[in-house]
């Protein structure tokens, strides 16, 4: 927990089971962005930065893009593209959180407005970018953060493969608000009961990297690593 007028990092998530694992750090700060919400996750990081926030780094699961990244992998991000700009994250961070967590490569991430659910969209950003993964965060923290002069940095974990399908029902379960609603995922299974072992496959893959990402967080420790906080 922080308080009001403390210097903090702030952790800028898509889902709210992210969030909880970013909070465990001390001086962290954790932001709910939610279904591609980019507007609502930037009004949630410049209030966060009023109010004593001095460092953001994007925390999550991440569509894998390059063919080696399989679930759970954890990567680090050296950069972010979007829309055609390029955003480098803070050199000093960066090396100290791989220092840190070791085995997790440098890489470059794509920003997205929306979850790729087809191989086909994964294949063809990789292919325009030479990105290893995307998420719907990254690029809205990095351009924030370029816009009002702060450190940012980029840990996400692999949880869809870049050959995995994503099923309609996982993205129909998507809250505006970070969460999950089951009704909706159980209404596009009824609809189509063919969707169930694709989204047995990638709920496993999703807990294989929420575990992954808790081990990074607990390896960082406080600041998630961010050790120039004033």
């Amino acid at each position: 927990m922080t308080e009001k007028g403390a210097g903090f990092v702030i952790a800028a998530t898509g889902l709210r089971t992210e969030a909880r694992i970013a909070a465990r750090s001390g001086g962290v700060r954790a932001v709910v962005g939610g279904d591609g919400a980019a507007r609502r996750l930037d009004r949630l990081l410049r209030q966060s930065i009023v109010e004593g926030g001095e460092a953001i780094i994007s925390f999550g699961i991440a569509a894998g893009l390059a063919p080696e990244c399989s679930a759970g992998a954890c990567l680090i991000g050296r950069e972010v593209v979007y829309s055609g700009t390029s955003y480098s994250a803070d050199p000093g961070w960066t090396t100290g959180i791989k220092e840190t967590i070791g085995g997790a490569d440098l890489v470059t991430i794509a920003g997205v407005d929306r979850p790729l659910a087809r191989s086909s969209e994964k294949r063809s950003l990789y292919q325009a970018t030479g990105a290893a993964a995307a998420d719907m965060e990254s690029h809205v923290v990095a351009g924030l953060a370029a816009e009002v002069g702060l450190p940012f940095a980029v840990l996400r974990v692999i949880a869809d493969p870049a050959e995995r399908e994503v099923p309609l029902a996982a993205l129909a379960g998507m809250r505006p608000d970070g969460g999950m609603e089951v009704g909706a995922v159980l209404v596009s299974l009824a609809r189509s009961p063919r969707q169930l072992p694709a989204l047995v496959r990638l709920a496993a893959d999703a807990g294989h990297a929420l575990v992954a990402l808790l081990r990074c967080s607990d390896l960082l420790g406080p600041r998630l690593g961010f050790r120039d906080l004033g």
